[in-house]
Protein backbone atom coordinates (compact mmCIF):
# COMPACT_ATOMS: atom_id res chain seq x y z
CA UNK A 1 0.00 0.00 0.00
CA UNK A 2 1.66 3.48 -0.87
CA UNK A 3 0.28 7.12 0.37
CA UNK A 4 -0.56 9.61 -2.79
CA UNK A 5 1.60 12.63 -3.01
CA UNK A 6 -0.53 14.47 -1.16
CA UNK A 7 -0.71 12.38 1.55
CA UNK A 8 2.93 12.27 1.56
CA UNK A 9 3.18 15.95 1.50
CA UNK A 10 0.65 16.22 4.63
CA UNK A 11 2.56 13.53 6.73
CA UNK A 12 5.73 15.31 5.74
CA UNK A 13 4.43 18.84 6.82
CA UNK A 14 3.08 17.01 10.13
CA UNK A 15 5.97 15.42 10.94
CA UNK A 16 8.30 18.88 10.14
CA UNK A 17 5.67 21.09 12.96
CA UNK A 18 6.40 18.54 15.55
CA UNK A 19 9.99 18.34 15.14
CA UNK A 20 10.18 22.09 14.87
CA UNK A 21 7.31 23.23 18.09
CA UNK A 22 7.62 20.02 20.26
CA UNK A 23 10.70 18.17 19.82
CA UNK A 24 12.68 18.49 23.08
CA UNK A 25 11.10 18.05 26.45
CA UNK A 26 11.95 21.40 27.27
CA UNK A 27 9.52 22.49 24.74
CA UNK A 28 6.75 20.25 25.45
CA UNK A 29 6.95 21.56 29.23
CA UNK A 30 7.24 25.06 27.87
CA UNK A 31 3.95 24.70 26.12
CA UNK A 32 1.93 22.94 28.58
CA UNK A 33 -1.14 24.50 30.15
CA UNK A 34 -1.39 24.61 33.72
CA UNK A 35 -1.83 21.48 36.01
CA UNK A 36 -1.94 19.39 32.36
CA UNK A 37 0.48 16.88 31.31
CA UNK A 38 -0.51 15.90 27.69
CA UNK A 39 -2.40 19.67 26.46
CA UNK A 40 -1.34 22.64 25.31
CA UNK A 41 -3.83 25.64 24.14
CA UNK A 42 -1.63 27.13 22.12
CA UNK A 43 -0.43 23.90 20.55
CA UNK A 44 -4.22 23.16 19.44
CA UNK A 45 -4.75 26.80 18.37
CA UNK A 46 -1.97 26.21 15.66
CA UNK A 47 -3.24 22.91 14.73
CA UNK A 48 -6.97 24.78 14.17
CA UNK A 49 -5.16 27.74 12.00
CA UNK A 50 -3.51 25.07 9.90
CA UNK A 51 -6.73 23.11 9.56
CA UNK A 52 -5.80 20.08 10.52
CA UNK A 53 -8.02 19.87 13.33
CA UNK A 54 -11.06 19.51 10.68
CA UNK A 55 -8.39 17.29 8.67
CA UNK A 56 -11.69 14.69 8.48
CA UNK A 57 -14.85 17.03 8.56
CA UNK A 58 -16.58 18.01 5.15
CA UNK A 59 -15.92 21.30 4.11
CA UNK A 60 -19.60 22.80 4.14
CA UNK A 61 -18.97 22.28 8.29
CA UNK A 62 -15.86 24.06 7.92
CA UNK A 63 -13.32 20.94 7.75
CA UNK A 64 -10.99 19.82 5.49
CA UNK A 65 -12.50 17.05 3.89
CA UNK A 66 -9.74 15.01 3.74
CA UNK A 67 -10.45 11.15 4.84
CA UNK A 68 -9.95 8.37 7.40
CA UNK A 69 -6.45 7.57 5.63
CA UNK A 70 -5.91 10.90 6.18
CA UNK A 71 -6.88 11.32 10.09
CA UNK A 72 -4.98 8.16 10.55
CA UNK A 73 -1.63 9.90 9.39
CA UNK A 74 -2.14 12.80 11.48
CA UNK A 75 -2.22 10.89 14.36
CA UNK A 76 -0.02 9.10 13.97
CA UNK A 77 2.34 11.74 13.41
CA UNK A 78 1.37 13.90 15.94
CA UNK A 79 1.77 11.01 19.02
CA UNK A 80 5.35 10.15 17.24
CA UNK A 81 5.82 13.61 17.65
CA UNK A 82 4.88 13.83 21.21
CA UNK A 83 2.75 16.64 20.74
CA UNK A 84 0.65 17.67 24.03
CA UNK A 85 -2.85 17.56 22.07
CA UNK A 86 -3.96 14.53 23.78
CA UNK A 87 -7.60 15.74 23.50
CA UNK A 88 -8.10 15.48 20.01
CA UNK A 89 -8.59 11.80 20.26
CA UNK A 90 -12.30 12.08 22.33
CA UNK A 91 -12.80 15.18 20.45
CA UNK A 92 -12.43 13.31 17.22
CA UNK A 93 -14.74 10.50 18.66
CA UNK A 94 -17.79 13.07 19.36
CA UNK A 95 -16.93 14.56 15.81
CA UNK A 96 -17.83 11.48 14.00
CA UNK A 97 -20.95 10.57 16.14
CA UNK A 98 -21.98 14.34 15.31
CA UNK A 99 -21.11 13.53 11.19
CA UNK A 100 -23.11 10.63 11.64
CA UNK A 101 -26.13 11.05 13.73
CA UNK A 102 -26.36 14.92 14.34
CA UNK A 103 -29.01 16.90 13.22
CA UNK A 104 -27.94 19.55 10.29
CA UNK A 105 -27.98 22.27 12.63
CA UNK A 106 -25.82 20.08 15.32
CA UNK A 107 -23.56 19.23 12.75
CA UNK A 108 -23.27 22.84 11.19
CA UNK A 109 -22.46 24.23 14.93
CA UNK A 110 -20.65 21.07 16.74
CA UNK A 111 -18.53 19.93 13.69
CA UNK A 112 -17.29 24.19 12.91
CA UNK A 113 -16.47 24.14 16.54
CA UNK A 114 -14.42 20.90 16.73
CA UNK A 115 -12.59 22.58 13.49
CA UNK A 116 -12.22 25.86 15.46
CA UNK A 117 -10.35 24.10 18.36
CA UNK A 118 -13.39 23.10 20.78
CA UNK A 119 -12.23 20.23 22.92
CA UNK A 120 -15.06 18.39 23.15
CA UNK A 121 -15.81 14.70 25.38
CA UNK A 122 -17.42 11.31 25.15
CA UNK A 123 -19.08 9.88 28.39
CA UNK A 124 -20.07 6.12 27.92
CA UNK A 125 -18.74 3.99 30.69
CA UNK A 126 -19.32 3.88 34.34
CA UNK A 127 -18.11 2.68 37.43
CA UNK A 128 -20.51 -0.70 36.59
CA UNK A 129 -20.60 -0.20 33.13
CA UNK A 130 -17.60 -0.57 31.21
CA UNK A 131 -17.39 -2.97 28.29
CA UNK A 132 -20.96 -4.23 29.43
CA UNK A 133 -22.82 -1.19 27.77
CA UNK A 134 -26.02 -2.49 28.74
CA UNK A 135 -25.53 -2.32 31.90
CA UNK A 136 -25.38 1.78 31.83
CA UNK A 137 -27.62 3.09 34.40
CA UNK A 138 -27.43 6.63 33.99
CA UNK A 139 -30.86 8.16 33.80
CA UNK A 140 -32.56 10.51 31.56
CA UNK A 141 -36.61 11.09 32.77
CA UNK A 142 -38.60 13.05 30.41
CA UNK A 143 -40.07 15.97 31.12
CA UNK A 144 -41.73 19.13 29.44
CA UNK A 145 -39.50 20.18 27.43
CA UNK A 146 -36.80 17.59 27.44
CA UNK A 147 -35.27 15.43 29.93
CA UNK A 148 -33.41 15.65 33.27
CA UNK A 149 -29.98 13.82 33.64
CA UNK A 150 -29.23 11.90 36.95
CA UNK A 151 -25.76 9.66 37.47
CA UNK A 152 -21.73 9.13 37.57
CA UNK A 153 -19.69 8.73 34.31
CA UNK A 154 -16.01 7.71 34.53
CA UNK A 155 -13.11 7.20 32.68
CA UNK A 156 -13.87 10.47 30.71
CA UNK A 157 -11.06 11.56 28.75
CA UNK A 158 -10.51 15.73 28.68
CA UNK A 159 -14.05 16.22 30.23
CA UNK A 160 -12.46 18.74 32.26
CA UNK A 161 -11.45 20.70 29.56
CA UNK A 162 -14.66 20.13 27.23
CA UNK A 163 -17.00 22.71 25.99
CA UNK A 164 -19.77 19.84 25.62
CA UNK A 165 -20.09 16.18 26.56
CA UNK A 166 -21.47 13.80 24.33
CA UNK A 167 -23.38 11.58 26.73
CA UNK A 168 -24.90 7.83 26.47
CA UNK A 169 -27.74 7.77 29.12
CA UNK A 170 -30.98 5.55 29.73
CA UNK A 171 -34.06 6.72 28.84
CA UNK A 172 -35.95 3.55 28.91
CA UNK A 173 -36.13 -0.07 29.83
CA UNK A 174 -36.77 -2.99 27.91
CA UNK A 175 -36.63 -6.74 27.29
CA UNK A 176 -33.72 -6.12 25.59
CA UNK A 177 -30.81 -5.00 27.64
CA UNK A 178 -29.10 -2.93 24.78
CA UNK A 179 -32.21 -0.83 24.22
CA UNK A 180 -33.43 2.05 25.69
CA UNK A 181 -30.08 3.87 25.65
CA UNK A 182 -30.31 7.32 23.69
CA UNK A 183 -27.08 9.66 22.96
CA UNK A 184 -27.43 13.58 24.14
CA UNK A 185 -25.44 16.68 23.61
CA UNK A 186 -24.66 18.24 27.15
CA UNK A 187 -22.72 21.90 27.51
CA UNK A 188 -20.09 21.12 29.89
CA UNK A 189 -20.88 24.74 32.41
CA UNK A 190 -24.82 22.72 32.74
CA UNK A 191 -25.80 23.48 35.78
CA UNK A 192 -25.62 20.03 37.53
CA UNK A 193 -22.82 18.77 35.49
CA UNK A 194 -19.65 18.11 37.98
CA UNK A 195 -16.29 16.75 36.72
CA UNK A 196 -13.87 15.50 39.06
CA UNK A 197 -10.51 14.22 37.69
CA UNK A 198 -8.56 10.78 38.16
CA UNK A 199 -5.18 10.35 39.23
CA UNK A 200 -3.89 7.71 36.49
CA UNK A 201 -0.32 5.93 36.20
CA UNK A 202 -0.26 8.03 32.75
CA UNK A 203 -1.49 11.44 34.09
CA UNK A 204 -4.78 13.03 34.97
CA UNK A 205 -6.58 13.51 31.35
CA UNK A 206 -9.64 11.39 32.58
CA UNK A 207 -12.57 12.11 34.96
CA UNK A 208 -15.27 11.03 36.60
CA UNK A 209 -18.80 13.19 35.83
CA UNK A 210 -21.69 13.52 37.67
CA UNK A 211 -24.57 14.69 36.17
CA UNK A 212 -27.65 15.48 39.16
CA UNK A 213 -30.88 17.17 38.16
CA UNK A 214 -29.19 18.21 34.95
CA UNK A 215 -31.54 19.57 32.62
CA UNK A 216 -30.95 18.97 28.54
CA UNK A 217 -33.90 20.41 25.94
CA UNK A 218 -35.40 17.99 22.90
CA UNK A 219 -33.21 19.23 20.56
CA UNK A 220 -30.13 17.79 22.57
CA UNK A 221 -30.57 14.53 21.72
CA UNK A 222 -28.22 12.90 19.12
CA UNK A 223 -29.89 10.56 16.74
CA UNK A 224 -33.03 9.07 17.41
CA UNK A 225 -34.48 8.45 21.47
CA UNK A 226 -33.99 4.75 22.59
CA UNK A 227 -31.29 3.81 19.42
CA UNK A 228 -28.08 5.38 21.29
CA UNK A 229 -26.46 1.42 21.22
CA UNK A 230 -26.14 1.06 17.68
CA UNK A 231 -25.54 4.61 17.09
CA UNK A 232 -22.59 3.73 19.76
CA UNK A 233 -21.54 0.42 17.81
CA UNK A 234 -21.87 2.62 14.24
CA UNK A 235 -18.93 4.93 15.83
CA UNK A 236 -16.81 1.73 17.16
CA UNK A 237 -14.72 1.23 14.10
CA UNK A 238 -13.49 4.95 13.48
CA UNK A 239 -12.74 4.93 17.03
CA UNK A 240 -10.34 1.44 17.06
CA UNK A 241 -8.55 3.34 14.04
CA UNK A 242 -7.39 5.94 16.17
CA UNK A 243 -6.87 3.86 18.65
CA UNK A 244 -4.56 2.17 16.14
CA UNK A 245 -2.98 5.61 14.77
CA UNK A 246 -1.91 6.35 18.10
CA UNK A 247 -0.31 3.00 18.98
CA UNK A 248 1.21 3.48 15.56
CA UNK A 249 2.95 7.04 16.54
CA UNK A 250 3.70 5.65 19.70
CA UNK A 251 5.62 2.45 18.69
CA UNK A 252 7.11 4.32 16.25
CA UNK A 253 8.62 6.88 18.66
CA UNK A 254 9.70 4.55 21.21
CA UNK A 255 11.52 2.24 18.23
CA UNK A 256 13.23 6.03 17.37
CA UNK A 257 14.18 6.49 20.88
CA UNK A 258 15.51 3.06 21.59
CA UNK A 259 17.75 3.48 18.08
CA UNK A 260 19.19 6.19 18.91
CA UNK A 261 20.38 5.23 22.18
CA UNK A 262 21.67 1.98 21.10
CA UNK A 263 23.91 3.69 18.56
CA UNK A 264 25.29 5.96 21.15
CA UNK A 265 25.81 4.42 23.95
CA UNK A 266 29.06 2.14 24.17
CA UNK A 267 30.12 -0.61 26.31
CA UNK A 268 33.14 -2.89 26.55
CA UNK A 269 34.82 -0.91 23.81
CA UNK A 270 31.87 -0.50 20.90
CA UNK A 271 28.56 0.78 20.66
CA UNK A 272 25.82 -1.35 22.22
CA UNK A 273 23.64 -1.39 18.93
CA UNK A 274 26.32 -3.59 17.05
CA UNK A 275 25.76 -6.55 19.47
CA UNK A 276 23.34 -9.05 18.00
CA UNK A 277 21.47 -9.54 20.42
CA UNK A 278 20.24 -5.59 20.23
CA UNK A 279 20.43 -5.82 16.52
CA UNK A 280 18.08 -8.64 15.84
CA UNK A 281 15.65 -7.56 18.81
CA UNK A 282 14.92 -4.14 17.12
CA UNK A 283 14.73 -5.83 13.71
CA UNK A 284 11.93 -7.86 14.60
CA UNK A 285 10.36 -5.01 16.94
CA UNK A 286 10.47 -2.78 13.67
CA UNK A 287 8.71 -5.58 11.25
CA UNK A 288 6.00 -6.35 13.67
CA UNK A 289 5.48 -2.50 13.52
CA UNK A 290 5.52 -2.19 9.72
CA UNK A 291 2.99 -4.86 9.79
CA UNK A 292 0.76 -3.25 12.15
CA UNK A 293 0.97 -0.22 9.97
CA UNK A 294 0.22 -1.66 6.95
CA UNK A 295 -2.85 -3.34 8.65
CA UNK A 296 -3.76 0.05 10.01
CA UNK A 297 -3.58 1.82 7.22
CA UNK A 298 -5.50 -0.67 5.01
CA UNK A 299 -8.36 -0.55 7.39
CA UNK A 300 -8.24 3.49 7.19
CA UNK A 301 -8.29 3.05 3.37
CA UNK A 302 -11.70 -0.08 3.50
CA UNK A 303 -13.45 2.65 6.27
CA UNK A 304 -13.39 5.34 3.46
CA UNK A 305 -15.14 2.94 0.96
CA UNK A 306 -17.93 2.63 3.56
CA UNK A 307 -18.26 0.01 6.44
CA UNK A 308 -18.27 -3.57 6.38
CA UNK A 309 -18.44 -6.90 8.29
CA UNK A 310 -14.55 -7.56 7.25
CA UNK A 311 -13.38 -4.02 7.91
CA UNK A 312 -14.99 -4.40 11.66
CA UNK A 313 -13.01 -7.71 12.59
CA UNK A 314 -9.94 -6.20 10.90
CA UNK A 315 -10.27 -2.51 12.58
CA UNK A 316 -10.54 -4.70 15.90
CA UNK A 317 -7.49 -6.84 14.44
CA UNK A 318 -5.67 -3.03 14.19
CA UNK A 319 -6.21 -2.08 17.46
CA UNK A 320 -4.86 -5.27 18.94
CA UNK A 321 -2.16 -5.20 17.05
CA UNK A 322 -0.69 -2.03 17.62
CA UNK A 323 -1.38 -1.36 20.93
CA UNK A 324 0.51 -4.50 21.66
CA UNK A 325 3.47 -3.85 19.65
CA UNK A 326 3.63 -0.29 20.74
CA UNK A 327 3.75 -1.72 24.78
CA UNK A 328 6.39 -4.68 23.73
CA UNK A 329 8.47 -1.29 22.51
CA UNK A 330 8.52 0.57 25.06
CA UNK A 331 9.47 -2.15 27.36
CA UNK A 332 11.66 -3.79 25.08
CA UNK A 333 13.55 0.03 24.72
CA UNK A 334 13.18 0.71 28.45
CA UNK A 335 15.31 -2.65 28.83
CA UNK A 336 17.89 -2.05 26.09
CA UNK A 337 18.15 1.34 27.92
CA UNK A 338 18.74 -0.23 31.86
CA UNK A 339 18.87 2.28 34.27
CA UNK A 340 17.97 5.09 31.77
CA UNK A 341 15.13 3.90 30.61
CA UNK A 342 14.16 3.81 33.61
CA UNK A 343 14.83 7.67 34.70
CA UNK A 344 12.48 10.78 34.09
CA UNK A 345 15.56 11.74 32.15
CA UNK A 346 14.63 9.95 29.11
CA UNK A 347 11.08 9.97 27.48
CA UNK A 348 11.38 5.81 27.74
CA UNK A 349 9.83 5.75 30.84
CA UNK A 350 6.92 7.96 29.50
CA UNK A 351 6.25 5.34 26.44
CA UNK A 352 6.32 2.87 28.71
CA UNK A 353 3.78 4.50 30.95
CA UNK A 354 1.44 5.49 27.93
CA UNK A 355 1.47 2.63 26.33
CA UNK A 356 0.36 0.29 29.20
CA UNK A 357 -3.48 1.73 28.78
CA UNK A 358 -3.66 1.51 24.86
CA UNK A 359 -4.43 -2.08 25.11
CA UNK A 360 -7.42 -1.30 27.29
CA UNK A 361 -9.12 1.79 26.40
CA UNK A 362 -11.72 2.35 23.01
CA UNK A 363 -12.52 -1.45 23.72
CA UNK A 364 -10.25 -3.83 25.70
CA UNK A 365 -8.18 -6.10 23.69
CA UNK A 366 -10.45 -8.96 25.77
CA UNK A 367 -13.26 -7.96 23.73
CA UNK A 368 -11.26 -7.05 19.99
CA UNK A 369 -10.40 -10.68 20.47
CA UNK A 370 -14.29 -11.52 20.97
CA UNK A 371 -15.40 -9.15 18.32
CA UNK A 372 -12.67 -10.97 15.56
CA UNK A 373 -13.15 -14.84 16.73
CA UNK A 374 -17.04 -14.20 16.61
CA UNK A 375 -16.94 -13.23 13.00
CA UNK A 376 -14.96 -16.50 12.22
CA UNK A 377 -17.86 -18.46 13.74
CA UNK A 378 -16.34 -19.40 17.02
CA UNK A 379 -19.03 -18.26 19.77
Amino acid sequence: MSLSVEQLDFQAAVRDFCARECATREQREALLDPDEEDQSAALYKQLAELGWLGVAIPEEYDGSGGTYLDQTILFEELWRGLAPVKALGPTTTVAGCYKRFGSEDQKREALAAVADGEIMSISISEPGAGSDVAAIACSATPVSGGYVLNGQKTWCSYAHRAGRILLVARTSRDEKPHAGLTIFEVPADSEGVQTRRISTLGGREVNDVFFTDCFVADEQVVGEIGRGFPQIMAGLDGERLLGAAVGLGLGQRALDDAIGYVKDRRQFGKTIGSFQVLRHRIADLATELECARLLTYEVAQRLDRGPDPVTTRMTSMAKVKTSEVAKRIALEGLQMMGGYGYATEYDMESHVRHSLVLPIYAGTNEIQREIISGSLGLR
